[in-house]
């Protein structure tokens, strides 16, 4: 789900060092357009999502009938297929980690303070704020909203991002944060075989993520944990074959649309969507890069401040759709105004509004405050 956004820290690195891994990062700096289809993947599990507000309270799942939801002719495919921005998030991460840490000589250093300071404050924050709304849910109905397996066993693994590891029940709590327990795992991989993948990041990035792809295609085990590490390594293999120079706009444009032509068509010839996701997943990479790159006059820095409320729209979403519901269900209204388009817009509105007021006003004081900790308690050690 994860979400991410490119390391802002300086780089201190000698310069014999630096010399000798400067063949591992490319000149660009940035990648707007990449940021930008963050907060797009963002809005689209936003739709995907939408159904929940019909789901009526009852302790089992529930088959929505999605037409009912508003303009569904129109968003019908981000409403069947919205979940597949996971996927994306996924692939775009391994990227990004590739482009920020493959050069960078003190890894060791900053690596999992950068990861905590990222992400575990506004995971905790909505984690207690899920816990509270489900509580009165359930004062209310006798169950939970969607996410049925909200016990302390849940609980407790959830606070370090170990709920998804392959010893859940279901998806708990603040569901969607499913995405990022498995990313984790990629996080910690990507880690240990950062030696490895400095010495040959498209051949070794390449065969973990087709491997483990294929492994998830065959119904391998912990199928969730599979395709986390497999978009992600094939994230980092996009980036091991731009800086062989092999990715370049003239050939990445027929490459993605290539691609997207092949997803559509694996959509229709196979039930499982998994084959037709990452196809579609490296269609819209390779069509974004190529936007990046082929922005040579900066046009599109605006995507980075845009993609920055990726993650705050990703974590807000439930606990705001949750909220929702309450009111609703506690002032005798039906539920069925949801399907007016009007409420729709709100939903989303108000879920991207939060994602940009948290990044601002909660997320980046909370790295600040999390790395002046850090800072200050390495000082202490003798």
């Amino acid at each position: 789900m994860t979400v991410l956004c490119f390391e802002r820290l300086s780089r201190t690195t000698g310069q014999t060092l630096a010399q000798d891994l400067s063949h591992l990062r490319v000149t660009k700096r940035h990648f707007h357009a990449l940021d930008l289809s963050r907060l797009l993947a963002a809005i689209m599990v936003l739709f995907w999502h939408y159904q929940h507000i019909f789901v009526p309270p009852v302790p089992y799942h529930v088959n929505v009938d999605r037409a009912i939801q508003p303009w569904y002719e129109t968003l019908s495919w981000f409403y069947n297929h919205g979940h597949t921005a996971v996927q994306y998030f996924w692939a775009v991460s391994g990227f990004v980690f590739a482009h920020v840490y493959l050069a960078d000589t003190h890894y060791k250093a900053r690596f999992w303070p950068a990861r905590i300071a990222r992400l575990w404050p506004l995971h905790l924050l909505t984690l207690g704020l899920m816990a509270i709304l489900q509580s009165l849910y359930f004062a209310r109905s006798g169950t939970e909203f969607i996410y049925h397996t909200n016990d302390i066993k849940h609980f407790l693994l959830s606070i370090p991002l170990m709920h998804y590891w392959g010893w859940q029940e279901n998806q708990s709590f603040n569901g969607p944060s499913w995405s990022l327990s498995t990313e984790i795992l990629a996080y910690l991989a990507f880690f240990l075989m950062l030696p490895a993948l400095r010495r040959a990041p498209l051949v070794l990035a390449t065969i973990v993520g087709a491997l483990l792809l294929w492994i998830m295609l065959i119904d391998g085990p912990n199928k969730d944990v599979l395709s986390c590490l497999g978009y992600f390594f094939l994230g980092c293999a996009a980036y091991g074959a731009l800086l062989k120079g092999w990715l370049r706009p003239a050939s990445l444009l027929p490459l993605g649309l290539a691609l997207l032509v092949g997803a559509f068509w694996l959509r229709a010839t196979y039930r499982a969507g998994d084959a037709a996701t990452i196809a579609g997943t490296f269609a819209i990479l390779f069509l974004m890069l190529a936007a990046d790159l082929s922005d040579a006059k900066g046009r599109l820095t605006f995507g980075q401040k845009l993609g920055d409320a990726s993650y705050g729209i990703y974590l807000w979403h439930i606990p705001l759709q949750l909220a929702l519901v309450l009111l609703i269900d506690s002032t005798g209204n039906s539920r069925d105004i949801a399907r007016e388009p009007w409420f729709l817009v709100f939903y989303v509105s108000l879920a991207i509004a939060a994602g940009f007021i948290s990044h601002a006003k909660f997320e980046r004081p909370a790295q600040r405050a999390v790395f002046t900790f850090w800072t200050k308690w390495k000082a202490r050690k003798p």
